[in-house]
């Protein structure tokens, strides 16, 4: 079980970090076709620290599949509301694609 405070840190950065955790490569046991079984706790999510203009530029995507079903929100929105999904997708889509990714996200735990 590994502990990291998110106080003042690059989501970026945290995001890479968290995930080759998660992944399991950090142990000496590492193997890519097992589910690993590190835990990771993040605190302070609501202090991360976002460069640039990412606020109001990066945008999220999500559609419905149905006409007109497009939505999009900025970070500065779900940073507002939701700032353990921002970190949690960062994480995500760091992750490898294969069918362990789905196992390994859980294993992530956001303390807000």
């Amino acid at each position: 079980m590994t502990t990291i405070d998110a106080t003042n840190q690059s989501l970026g950065r945290l995001a890479s970090k968290i995930a080759v955790i998660l992944r399991g490569k950090t142990d000496p046991k590492y193997e890519a076709n097992l589910l690993p079984t590190e835990k990771v706790t993040v605190t302070n999510v609501s202090k991360l620290k976002i460069t640039g203009n990412k606020l109001q530029d990066k945008t999220y995507y999500h559609y419905s599949g149905y006409p007109g079903g497009m939505k999009e929100r900025n970070l500065g929105e779900l940073m507002a509301t939701k700032p353990d999904e921002v970190l949690r997708k960062a994480v995500y889509r760091m992750l490898q694609q294969n069918r362990l990714r789905d196992k390994i996200i859980k294993n992530l735990i956001i303390e807000k």
